[in-house]
């Protein structure tokens, strides 16, 4: 693990995210890079592929040789008491130890090999999951990042809203006082201020919640952030039809990828547990030496003894009975194969059902968007007729009031379906397992 530039990236984050009011807000992506360093959901990710890619190393150990080495020392005595009696009796002590290596090299052992060719694709799934982890964390940290926006837009909107019902409140006493207008007007914009200012409340709240959540992801409570600027624009999925995005997923989901690999492990299993029955084949060396001193076997004086053994040879086992366990694990293996390829038939449908509601959800989205930009300056309109009907007596301050709140609803629906449909856009290539760091630099365009 390179320390330096996970350390930098920690630093810069802070020092970008930590400063509020600063000259320079953060923006999606440094946020992200943010969260990749600090996000310990993405931590265990990345520890979890590290823990999986030593399953190869593991599956890859079965074919190598084993060499062990062992060594022994003893005090021995040695009785023998005679009968009849008189004979004399003999009683030797003396020491010895000793020391040997054996290897082993499989010649042929079937499950070894299934075990080998699983631990490839264990490896395997495991940088599958680590990607997911990353296509995972790049639409939290997005999520979360919008939620952040909407939850200051609400509040910025709740803050213009209760101004301008200040000032039709005002205007009400006013016409109230001069006698154009009946206590009536000053109790609506009265009590529709009063309702505001406790929306007020609940949108602050709700604003330090979203923050506290996308603190949670960077470490750092985040300071100003980027909003969306004029470059945002609406582009239709490419390409337009459907059928197709379904087809790249279901050749690209990484989920489905994982899925197939866990059905062909299953396949594996069912031959690596038919090998229970065949017979194993292994090269076997040893080398021992064995020393004794003082004993019967030392020689003439008794003084020691060095024994050197070396043997080489091959060894055949077959395995004829073993209580029914080799049967019962191939049966649960068969049972399992069978549960891998229904997980992997539903894989499939939950892919295809993925892609088509990411892609209507940018497609709708869009229109969305359109309708509600329409719906916007519809309510301009709307509330700037009432004004205007309002001084000549023809439209009434809750009027004007009903206008006011239509486009401040309107354009908090705006913003929100803005955020959902840069959101859709990621969730549509996550679908198609194509959702990259370069599909977060262009939704981050979209921002100041």
């Amino acid at each position: 693990m390179k320390l330096k530039p996970i350390f930098g990236t920690i630093f810069f984050a802070s020092t970008l995210l930590a400063t509020s009011g600063g000259a320079q807000a953060a923006d999606l992506l440094q946020t992200f890079h943010a969260a990749q360093a600090s996000d310990p959901v993405f931590a265990a990710a990345r520890a979890t592929q590290q823990a999986g890619q030593e399953k190869l190393v593991q599956g890859r150990s079965l074919l190598m040789p084993t060499i062990n080495l062992n060594a022994n020392s003893s005090y021995n005595n040695f009785a023998v008491d005679y009968y009849p009696v008189g004979i004399a009796n003999t009683e030797i002590s003396y020491n010895s130890h000793g020391f040997g290596l054996t290897l082993v090299q499989p010649l042929y052992r079937q499950q070894n090999w299934m075990n080998y060719s699983e631990s490839e694709l264990q490896a395997a799934q495991a940088g599958l999951q680590f990607q997911i982890a990353e296509q995972d964390l790049m639409l939290r940290v997005a999520q979360a990042y919008f939620d952040v926006l909407i939850a200051q837009d609400s509040v910025g909107l709740v803050n213009a809203q209760k101004i301008a019902i200040s000032e039709q409140l005002q205007q009400a006493k006013r016409n109230f006082e001069v006698g154009s207008a009946t206590i009536t007007d000053t109790l609506e914009a009265q009590a529709r201020y009063d309702l505001t200012g406790a929306q007020e409340i609940a949108a602050q709240n709700n604003l330090a919640i979203k923050r506290n959540a996308l603190q949670q992801l960077i470490n750092v409570m985040p300071g100003d952030l980027s909003t969306l600027g004029k470059a945002f624009k609406l582009d239709q999925p490419q390409p337009a039809d459907i059928q197709k995005w379904v087809d790249q997923a279901q050749s690209s989901n990484m989920q489905l990828a994982i899925a197939q690999a866990s059905a062909e492990i299953a396949d594996k299993e069912v031959a690596r547990n038919r090998g229970g029955h065949y017979p194993t084949v292994d090269l076997v060396a040893n080398y021992a030496v064995n020393s004794s001193y003082g004993s019967s076997f030392g020689g003439p004086l008794g003084l020691g003894a060095d024994a050197t053994t070396k043997s080489i040879g091959v060894q055949f086992n077959m395995p004829l009975y073993q209580g029914g366990v080799v049967s019962s694990k191939f049966r649960e293996a068969e049972a399992n194969r069978e549960r891998a390829r229904q997980d992997l038939e539903n894989a499939r449908r939950n892919v295809e059902q993925q892609a088509r509601q990411s892609y209507l959800g940018v497609v709708s989205g869009i229109a969305q968007v359109q309708a509600l930009e329409q719906a916007q300056a519809s309510s301009e309109s709307v509330l700037q007729a009432s004004k205007l009907g309002q001084e000549v007596g023809v439209r009434t301050n809750l009027d004007v009031l009903n206008a006011q709140q239509q486009l401040f609803s309107t354009r908090r629906d705006l913003y929100q379906a803005q955020y959902n449909y840069l959101l859709s856009t990621l969730h549509l290539k996550q679908a198609v397992g194509s959702l990259s760091e370069e599909d977060l630099i262009k939704v981050n365009q979209a921002l100041h």
